[in-house]
């Protein structure tokens, strides 16, 4: 069994609840791999403990998270006749590209004030994404955030494959999701609860597939 296959597994062993939205979560792992293999970043947009896990999501793919991702031969040459660049090279490790579109206050405070607060993702969307194979990973725990809803439908309009993380009850997002992980709750802790396992299962089966020897 290869590595991506016993994190898949054993994320149902421990929740087995998750067992309801088993194919979705792997649809989620390929849309992610697609992204990437085509060179694209991924794009995270939620709102208060969702923002959260945008960022949170976005720390385990930019760096090590069960894996060490050393720089390769090929990669170290670079750094091999410049100052210091020993050190540089022993400091970084391999990225899965991905960015929080909640974290950028001064523009998201900026864009709600001088145009529409319900865009400030789909903005960010608009921009990023139109220079790029990107897919985006849109939080809500009830499915129905404007803000959030707003970005799904402009990653819609330019071809840009969706992952939705919702509770268990049909939603905006639901619809308009390429894959949609309704996790099995309906109270927002209780699917902020099985939001991070799921999330970690992902990023840490990702990781295998670009990072393991």
């Amino acid at each position: 069994m290869n590595r991506e296959k016993e994190i898949f597994e054993e994320l149902f062993v421990r929740y087995p609840a998750l067992a309801s939205i088993r194919e979705d979560i792997k649809r989620a792992y390929d849309v992610m791999c697609t992204c990437y293999d085509r060179g694209g970043k991924l794009l995270i947009c939620g709102n208060g403990g969702s923002a959260a896990d945008a960022q949170h999501i976005v720390g385990e793919l930019m760096k090590g998270f069960l894996l060490t991702r050393e720089l390769d031969d090929k990669q170290r040459e670079a750094f091999s006749e410049i100052k210091d660049g020993e050190y540089l090279a022993n400091h970084l490790q391999g990225a899965l590209p991905a960015v929080a579109l909640s974290a950028h206050e001064g523009l998201n405070t900026a864009f709600a004030n001088d145009i529409a607060a319900d865009m400030i993702f789909a903005q960010q969307v608009w921009a990023y994404a139109s220079s790029s194979p990107d897919a985006l990973i849109a939080l809500s725990t009830s499915g129905n955030s404007a803000n959030v809803v707003n970005a799904v439908k402009v990653a819609n309009a330019m071809g840009i494959e969706s992952i939705g993380i919702t509770g268990e009850k049909p939603s905006l997002m639901s619809e308009l999701c390429t894959v949609c992980l309704r996790l099995p709750e309906s109270e927002t802790f209780k699917v902020q609860e099985l939001t991070l396992p799921v999330y970690h299962a992902l990023c840490a089966m990702v990781e295998a597939t670009y990072f393991s020897k």
